[in-house]
């Protein structure tokens, strides 16, 4: 039997309408909520940053630099550092540390620190560098780990050679005292 396509279509939507009529009915009936929420996952919580406290009391948030590439690149390419915000370089143990501002594009107090916490050189307000030759900032003295932090933190904290740093939430660091 041949239908026209309009005959077709009404009947199609016809019963398109009356199962779906059927389905809502069947399951408001036993219960099923046609509509069910979907349960979505919390929100991870914030994991704090790790922070150094300075003599004054002052806290700073610090991003870890631990592996070889996250040394070298510290805080290049950043357009900007709040002054309660840092990077800590930590290596595994101490060593002549060299900083280099190549591509660093904000100016930066460098605190070079001992295995326990102590403040053992002090670079004030190293300017940002483009291109060659850039600086490159290495003290005599070994390092375990360097502080960069906002230009002018060394200053309006208090902070000099043989100021001792305390630090939260970073494992291994500073070393415990061996007696």
């Amino acid at each position: 039997m041949y239908l026209e396509p309009r005959v077709s279509t009404q009947r199609f939507t016809k019963f398109w309408l009356a199962s779906s009529l059927l389905i809502i009915a069947a399951c408001s009936q036993s219960g099923i909520d046609p509509n069910p929420k979907i349960d979505t996952p919390p929100t991870p919580t914030a994991v704090p940053l790790p922070i150094t406290i300075l003599p004054d009391g002052f806290e700073v948030e610090m991003e870890l630099a631990t592996s070889p590439e996250e040394t070298t690149t510290g805080l290049m390419f950043r357009p900007s550092l709040p002054a309660n915000r840092g990077m800590l370089l930590l290596w595994q143990q101490e060593r002549r540390a060299t900083i280099w501002m190549m591509n660093v594009l904000v100016p930066l107090d460098i605190i070079f620190l001992d295995n326990a916490g102590e403040v053992v050189a002090l670079v004030e307000d190293a300017r940002p560098c483009s291109a060659e030759p850039c600086p490159r900032f290495s003290p005599e003295i070994q390092a375990r780990a360097v502080l960069e932090i906002a230009a002018g933190g060394v200053a309006e904290h208090g902070i000099e050679v043989g100021s001792k740093l305390r630090f939260e939430r970073v494992p291994g660091y500073p070393a415990p005292a061996v007696e």
